[in-house]
């Protein structure tokens, strides 16, 4: 899952740079211009649509699939737990 991951971000991060690279050539002719232009456009947006899509979700569900999230809730008893914390600090 890992590997899958990194393989997608660089992807996506490739298919944006190469995106912001692409119409930055020297090419003289308007047609071909344009065709660079909506290829560029076209990459950078499949490399944001695969970030937010594909590589963020894939990497929260690897960081959080074997966590508590009631660990990280403002639960009545977490709240107990974090002032008892803190008045051990003032104690000391």
């Amino acid at each position: 899952m890992k590997y899958l991951i990194w393989f997608l971000f660089i992807i996506t991060i490739t298919s944006i740079f190469l995106g912001l690279l692409i119409p930055d050539s020297s090419t003289i002719d308007f047609v071909e211009k344009e065709i660079e232009n909506d290829i560029s456009n076209k990459l950078i947006g499949f490399g944001v649509i695969g970030l937010c899509v594909f590589v963020f979700p894939l990497f929260s569900y690897y960081r959080w699939k074997d966590k508590k999230i009631a660990d990280y809730m403002l639960t009545q008893e977490n709240l107990e737990k974090m002032r008892e914390f803190n008045d051990s600090k003032e104690s000391k």
